[in-house]
């Protein structure tokens, strides 16, 4: 069997070693590759695996797993399937062992393995294609994205120009190089043309998603700005007939792409555009350094030491205990000002928007060392409330009539959090936050299209 080392160059961000461990799982799906090697059932150790992964909040992992359990029964009626399903199983365990939670919601590999084995789901039942969302954004909400009106002459002038443009891309190759630079140029110009000053302008995320694709030119990306600036024309289309707000389906393609190669090799100064925009919807990254030979070292010696560290378990979570208790010390100022944040908004009856984005601030610093940690259900509850408290801050500022959002929710969810956040200082598993992720997601999405 391949070993961890000799698939090094297939995953493409850095495995966490400070990060927690669901042993469990990858003890599970070990046992898993054993069973399938032996023609036994893998079933059972399966769903021990996905049992973990939902207990630690791995919400991608989970649904990954989950599909392994449903295609399990086709595995075994060729040699190709059978190969097939074998390849995903390993990659999958070695994924979970590198205890990235960014990379496990992003990684390309695992979503080549996930549309494979949907696609032979789907030789045999009704199973719809699926999208890279369906990993990346498992369990988000997502914010409705505005298409703001626009004057019939410009709007149809500027689709003139996108169109031609678009038909030149459409009829060159993947591969082709020549006169890409200026058809791109000027589809780009069209969508700068159509971008308003709305933090949630939907032409503002396309602007910054095709943006991003560029940042790693490669055929795969270059097929991903190409369907997406074919699908932009449809949305073209519809806001000439007077559509207000993006179609869902569109917007979750469009961030998972979007945060794709941030969450996977992380961001630098020059990219703090796109990270605005990802923040603005809810999704967060981490900033790397430079890639010296000194910062390598550092990294391997920190690895190195994190291997020797004691540990703490944490339910089905075995964690790095310097980190654990690094994450403790910053958590717990954190969760006090977002409850005092949202009891502040409450008592006053009125939002301090500034309040509200420092709010949104503290909630996804403590998501990203959730994250960090593995401590998946406190990360996407973090996330959310930050995302909640983004929209809670940008309704406030555009005070465009209507029900304003409730402080109150976020409220909730901040003391919910807490709770979660003492469970795990005294060194308990913590619980689900599924409730008020739920609550958060209704006040985030309200009003969303749902196509």
């Amino acid at each position: 069997m391949t070993t961890l080392s000799g698939l090094t160059n297939t995953f493409h961000a850095l495995p966490n070693p400070r990060g927690g461990a669901v042993r469990i799982a990858e003890m599970a799906l070990t046992d898993a590759q054993h069973a399938f090697m032996r023609d036994g059932d893998t079933l059972g150790v399966l769903r021990r695996a996905i049992g973990a992964l939902q207990a630690a909040g791995w919400l991608p992992a989970q649904r990954f797993a989950e599909t392994l359990v449903l295609v399990s029964p086709l595995a075994g009626l060729s040699e190709k399937t059978r190969n097939q399903f074998a390849e995903a199983l390993r990659d999958f365990g070695f994924a979970v062992e590198r205890r990235n939670l960014r990379e496990l919601a992003c990684s390309t590999l695992l979503f080549d393995h996930y549309r494979g084995l949907h696609a032979l789901m789907a030789t045999h039942t009704r199973a719809a294609p699926v999208s890279f969302d369906d990993l990346a954004l498992a369990g988000r909400a997502i914010a409705p994205a505005t298409l703001r009106a626009v004057s019939e002459e410009r709007l149809a002038r500027v689709r003139a120009h996108y169109e031609r443009a678009l038909l030149v891309l459409l009829r060159s190759r993947v591969d082709e190089e020549t006169g890409r630079a200026e058809t791109t140029s000027i589809l780009d110009a069209c969508l700068a043309d159509l971008a308003g000053p709305d933090p949630y302008d939907f032409w503002r995320l396309a602007g910054a998603v095709v943006q991003a694709l560029r940042l790693q030119p490669d055929a795969d990306n270059a097929a991903d700005a190409r369907r997406l600036y074919a699908r932009f024309n449809l949305i073209l289309a519809d806001q000439a007939h007077g559509l207000t707000h993006a179609p869902k389906s569109l917007v979750r393609a469009a961030l998972a792409l979007l945060w794709r190669d941030y969450a996977l090799y992380g961001a630098s100064a020059e990219d703090s555009a796109q990270v605005d925009v990802l923040r603005d919807y809810g999704l967060t990254v981490h900033w790397h350094v430079a890639g010296t030979q000194a910062s390598e070292d550092a990294w391997e010696k920190t690895a190195e030491q994190a291997r020797d560290a004691s540990t703490r378990d944490l339910g089905v979570l075995r964690v790095n205990a310097a980190a654990y208790e690094d994450f403790l010390a910053s958590a717990e100022p954190a969760i006090g000002a977002l409850i005092e944040h949202g009891a502040a908004a409450r008592e006053a009856g009125r939002i301090d928007v500034q309040a509200a984005i420092k709010a949104a601030d503290a909630a996804y610093r403590l998501g990203s060392a959730a994250c960090a940690l593995g401590l998946g259900h406190v990360a996407l509850l973090a996330d959310t409330l930050g995302l909640a408290w983004r929209r809670i801050a940008y309704e406030a500022q555009m005070m465009t009539g209507g029900q304003p959002l409730d402080a109150a929710v976020p409220e909730r969810a901040a003391q919910a959090l807490g709770a979660m956040l003492h469970q795990a200082a005294a060194g308990i598993a913590p619980s689900e936050g599924g409730a008020s992720v739920a609550a958060l997601t209704v006040m985030i999405e309200r009003g969303l299209a749902v196509r």
